[in-house]
């Protein structure tokens, strides 16, 4: 049976690689990438939607799918304020969950961060625990949700503060107990995410880093 894809969060770097890998391969007969600017699709399976993630409501007929990967996030810098941040990393993110269960989506795949945690001190990763929190209550027959650490690979835009990181942890994460934060590839982290949705399952799993590393 042909099976249909969306993704969300299909401009940024794991996002960008899960749309090209999903595309050449054939789990999925369509993917259906829904942005907020144009995405010129370099596939003939992949179709781009230009939705108004404020009134996502307005789209729910797009979430009529097999499969939701969930790929979307910002940074306090890009967002502009804390209140931007929450927006798009919890509100969006879990209408769009929302209205891909109410259209009978079977399985969920999130992206969200090594410690996320909602009782954290830490904003970022308190947002991204939240989300999870959210996410769980939902009647998804199979929830994945992957916790990567900093992403490695060529973004839109530039960020000093995480190339200077992603220069100095690998050297650094090959002392005793740092492994765990060490960086991952973004490809990687898209790779994960087209295994599990091959695989069958049901409930909630979450992959932590070191899972992330592993076929």
């Amino acid at each position: 049976m042909a099976r249909k894809a969306i993704i969300i969060g299909a401009t940024g770097l794991i996002g960008r690689h899960l749309t090209e890998q999903l595309a050449s391969e054939n789990t999925f007969a369509e993917i259906h990438t829904l942005t907020r600017r144009p995405l010129l699709p370099t596939n003939p399976k992949v179709h781009n939607h230009v939705v108004n993630f404020e009134q996502l409501g307005n789209f729910s007929s797009l979430f009529e799918a097999d499969t939701l990967f969930s790929c979307l996030g910002t940074t306090l810098k890009q967002a502009g304020s804390l209140a931007a941040q929450y927006q798009v990393d919890v509100e969006y993110q879990y209408q769009a969950a929302t209205l891909a269960a109410q259209a009978g989506v079977r399985h969920y795949l999130l992206v969200s961060s090594s410690g996320a945690n909602p009782k954290s001190f830490g904003s970022y990763l308190r947002i991204k625990g939240e989300l999870e929190e959210k996410i769980k209550t939902l009647p998804f027959e199979q929830i994945c949700i992957l916790q990567p650490s900093l992403l490695l690979g060529n973004r839109n835009h530039f960020r000093p503060g995480e190339q200077l990181s992603g220069l100095l942890l690998p050297l650094l994460c090959r002392l005793p107990g740092l492994q765990r934060f060490r960086p991952i590839a973004g490809a990687a982290v898209a790779a994960k995410m087209v295994r599990l949705s091959q695989q069958e399952g049901k409930g909630i799993e979450t992959f932590s880093l070191d899972q992330l590393f592993t076929p």
